[in-house]
């Protein structure tokens, strides 16, 4: 409970709900209005499917490592590009949820928030768990193409990269909110989208870093997408701990979470 003084000295007493307001019901509501949105459900669930039909389907049969055939139990390239283009819906759906801020600060949405009992961490952590949930259906909408197209993979192997690939994107949540704060538009994916797009290709997402050349190879390892890709896909490749890779998506969720926390409080400043 706070007391707020007016003019006049009198004081209201403004009662904070639990858990800031924070309830389901406002869950309920931020899933039903990111779902209505046609274009966003197109971009971070359809699209990345799309893409694997057309680029990583057809190599099925192809396997990852030459030496063990994927008829003789060995994996397949689709395989690598199904994990892939997983990982790439779930950035999309994590960075169009952080990114829904700059269409309530066009709309005075934001200004409106401020004179409720909803505190702004309660209304951040809905856009999180709505980013998280289109990000959910985006990697279970790949693998379900993947499986239809004849994918095999160890039941843990699907679990793992799964995981990884969900809660990986939490690093493009913190981006959407970042550039959210920072750009009064809302038309933020447009500009995002290309963005993504540009840092899939050269942090691995769309093909292996390995067959880019070597000064492209050297910056690559410092995008944000390297880290979640090379992790996410570890548990196929059956490639030793990377370091790197971690120390990649802790570098830059750090920097990220703390811009956008400091754009955040710049923003509410002035609401």
């Amino acid at each position: 409970m706070s007391t707020t003084p007016l003019p006049g000295s009198i004081a209201v007493e403004r009662r904070v709900p639990p858990l800031g307001g924070f309830n389901l019901t406002l869950l309920r509501i931020e899933l039903r209005r990111r779902l209505r949105n046609k274009r966003t459900v197109f971009f971070t669930v359809a699209f990345p499917v799309i893409m694997f039909l057309m680029v990583g389907a057809k190599y099925v049969n192809d396997p990852l490592d030459p030496g063990q055939p994927v008829g003789a139990g060995g994996t397949s390239l689709a395989a690598y590009a199904m994990i892939s283009f997983a990982v790439y819906g779930a950035m999309l759906a994590s960075t169009a949820a952080g990114g829904a801020v700059a269409l309530e600060r066009a709309q005075g949405w934001s200004r409106q928030l401020r004179i409720t009992p909803l505190t702004p961490a309660a209304n951040i952590a809905v856009k999180i768990l709505g980013g998280l949930v289109l990000g959910l259906l985006a990697v279970l909408a790949t693998f379900a193409a993947g499986v239809a197209t004849g994918v095999r993979m160890p039941w843990q192997v699907w679990v793992l990269a799964g995981l990884t690939a969900w809660l990986g994107s939490l690093v493009f949540t913190a981006l959407g909110l970042l550039v959210g704060y920072l750009v009064p538009s809302e038309n933020v994916m447009q500009f995002m989208g290309p963005v993504l797009a540009f840092l899939a290709f050269f942090g691995g997402i769309f093909i292996p870093l390995s067959q880019l050349p070597e000064l492209l190879q050297a910056v690559g390892v410092w995008t944000p997408t390297y880290g979640i890709g090379e992790i996410a896909r570890a548990p196929l490749s059956g490639e030793a701990f990377n370091w790197l890779a971690v120390g990649n998506v802790l570098l830059w969720l750090v920097l990220f979470g703390a811009g956008a926390a400091l754009a955040f409080r710049r923003d509410t400043k002035r609401v």
